[in-house]
């Protein structure tokens, strides 16, 4: 991972988020006319590109597991927020906000950036390599999580409708929250070396390594940047999150005028929540990907769910408490067939160990299926 050995004030990367804080400031709250609408999606594009560079410098500062945790964590912490703001702005027909802008962020997580990252491991190597072992007890996580707090709701029969009853509601937080927790400690201290990229001699191993010569980790050699560089790029990261996330709430009300528009269903707004806020962690797994380091773009991806549903549960529990209207977490027959399709075909991706273009274009076409049945139920 290239990064910087000294903190560039002057750079874009460093501007760009504060220009977009600021412009945060100014748009707060008011009505704005087309020509501002351009400028605040030009700094909200702008802002998600300085997320992920100020991500990967942290990263390689703290390195691997734990560098792909920030990004995964940084930006689920600013959904919350996001989803709770819109609910209590929304009223009642935000109820299924949390639910659909949860499960969008599984499938577009597990399918959409799963599958970039194979699709562009494999049409360089041809065989993509990673550690079963790691991204399989993600991937277990991740969909016991999902099958707890969205799936349960839809066949408990304690509340009316799809929603928990107050007790289930608060053993699902706690339950989501302790997996949460649990996983993070098994992925920095316990089995540390489950979720590192596999041995060189491993990757160096690849039929198409062999016949190509490439080299391997060519970009594990580039220079640890110094912790002013690193503390001053997390600060910037949460800056450039804060940007992304406000101007995307600044960009809600056009986004659910477009929605409504086009006679599209409610659930699609869920949808670009979770594409806009996604978006830095999407990026930041093409990149690791593009170098060969798709362990950590599966660490990304897998990390980004769990952290997903791990922390926005509880958080949208405690905040259920003053929230008006009820809380709709269980998904419908359609959402749930993909989840269980999503799952099969998951573990039959990692188990091996390897992949190839099929495994990628399957992910990617069942989160294309998602996208469009949300656009057309």
């Amino acid at each position: 991972m290239r990064a910087p050995t000294r903190f560039p004030l002057l750079a874009p990367a460093t501007l760009v988020p504060l220009l977009a804080v600021v412009t945060l400031a100014v748009v707060w709250g008011r009505v704005l006319p087309p020509l501002v609408e351009v400028v605040v999606v030009v700094l909200l594009a702008g802002a998600v590109l300085a997320a992920v560079h100020h991500a990967e410098v942290v990263a390689h500062r703290v390195g691997e597991p734990f560098g792909s945790l920030i990004l995964a964590v940084a930006v689920t912490v600013i959904e919350v927020g996001l989803i709770i703001t819109l609910m209590v702005s929304g009223g009642p027909d935000t109820a299924t906000l949390a639910r659909d802008t949860v499960f969008a962020a599984v499938m577009i997580t597990c399918n959409g950036i799963v599958g970039l990252s194979l699709l562009l491991t494999a049409v360089r190597r041809r065989v993509v390599v990673f550690n079963p072992e790691g991204t399989g007890a993600a991937l277990a996580t991740v969909l016991t999580l999902a099958t707890l707090s969205l799936v349960l709701p839809t066949f408990t029969t304690g509340s009316p409708g799809s929603a928990f009853t107050g007790p289930q509601l608060a053993f699902a937080a706690v339950s989501s929250l302790f997996l949460y927790a649990t996983f993070v400690f098994v992925q920095n201290v316990r089995h540390r070396d489950y979720f590192l990229p596999p041995p060189r001699e491993v990757l160096a191993s690849s039929p198409s390594r062999r016949r190509r010569g490439d080299a391997v980790g060519d970009d594990e050699h580039a220079p640890v940047p110094p912790m002013t560089t690193a503390l001053g790029s997390f600060a910037l990261l949460i800056v450039a999150l804060v940007a992304v996330v406000g101007l995307a709430k600044v960009e809600s009300p056009t986004i659910e005028a477009v929605v409504a528009d086009a006679g599209l269903p409610r659930p699609v707004v869920g949808v670009v929540i979770a594409l806009l806020v996604l978006l830095p962690e999407t990026l930041a797994a093409a990149r690791n990907a593009r170098r060969d380091r798709t362990q950590i773009s599966l660490n990304l991806a897998l990390g980004s769910a769990m952290a997903s549903i791990g922390l926005t549960i509880p958080a949208i529990a405690i905040a259920s408490l003053w929230l008006d209207g009820p809380l709709v977490l269980g998904l419908g027959a359609t959402q749930i067939v993909l989840l269980g399709l999503t799952a099969a075909v998951g573990i039959l991706t990692i188990m091996p160990g390897r992949a190839t273009l099929l495994q990628a274009w399957v992910h990617l076409s069942l989160c294309a299926s998602y996208l469009f049945l949300a656009a057309n139920p």
